[in-house]
Parts: C-alpha cells; sequence; structure tokens
C-alpha cells in the first residue's frame, strides 16, 4: 500500500476526498466519475488516475452499477495520520488556538478532512461495538 501520506499529498485527490466527504453528509450513497469530473473541472482520465491511488490506499470504494461506477469515502486509513498527529496536540508543540492564522489554507482544509474522517470513523467504530452481544 502506498504511505498514505503521499497519497493525500496531492491537492487534487484531497478535492475528491473532500467531495466524496461532502456527499455523503448529504446522504449520497456514492459518486460517479462524471459528478466528480463536472463539480472538480479535471479531465476523466485525470479523474480517474487519482480515483485508482485512492481505491489502492483504501480511501475510497466503489460500487458498480452497469456500466456506471459510484464511489464512496472509506475513512478508515486516516486514522494512520491521525494516530500521527495527535501527539503534536497533546505535547502542546502546535498552538492550536487559531490554527487558521498559522497555517496555510491547504493545511487547514487537509486538517479538517482529515479531523472529519477520523470523527466519522470513530462514529462507526462506536456504533459497530455496540452493536456487539452482551455489551
Amino acid at each position: 500500500m502506498a504511505d498514505i501520506f503521499d497519497v493525500i499529498a496531492d491537492g487534487t485527490r484531497r478535492d475528491i476526498l473532500q467531495l466524496l466527504r461532502e456527499r455523503a453528509s448529504a446522504g449520497e450513497r456514492g459518486t460517479s466519475v462524471s459528478h466528480i469530473v463536472t463539480e472538480l473541472g479535471v479531465s476523466q482520465p485525470t479523474v480517474s488516475k487519482h480515483l485508482k491511488v485512492l481505491r489502492d490506499a483504501e480511501l475510497v470504494t466503489v460500487r458498480e452499477e452497469g456500466q456506471h461506477r459510484f464511489y464512496s469515502l472509506s475513512p478508515a486509513p486516516l486514522d494512520i495520520i491521525d494516530d500521527w498527529l495527535v501527539p503534536f496536540f497533546d505535547d502542546g508543540l502546535i498552538d492550536d488556538a487559531d490554527p487558521a492564522t498559522t497555517l496555510p489554507e491547504s493545511a487547514v482544509a487537509a486538517a479538517d478532512l482529515v479531523g472529519r474522517a477520523a470523527a466519522s470513523a470513530k462514529h462507526a467504530w462506536d456504533n459497530a461495538f455496540k452493536r456487539i452481544p452482551g455489551r
């Protein structure tokens, strides 16, 4: 598997992840390649190339319906990033008083994506754990 940091280092891939997260939050059960192309204004081959990288990193899942493919966010691999970042916050090495004034906009957006993905993964884990008999 590719290094997760290398995977999300690309701005187009982060844009795809953000779009998939927003669409999932709106109740969509997946997003077509053509919708991603339209929303991001990038070519279909470029989107397909990035989706392959995201699939290989297990950051997205694909559901096929006939000739159409629908992609969804799978945030679990982002736990690696969360695990790496948390000690910086816990040790007080990062001043989180106002990150928007100290970090570039792209870093703030990436941090937002990571935080939301981590929260979503934790929520899914907690719900699955509650379903275990005897708990």
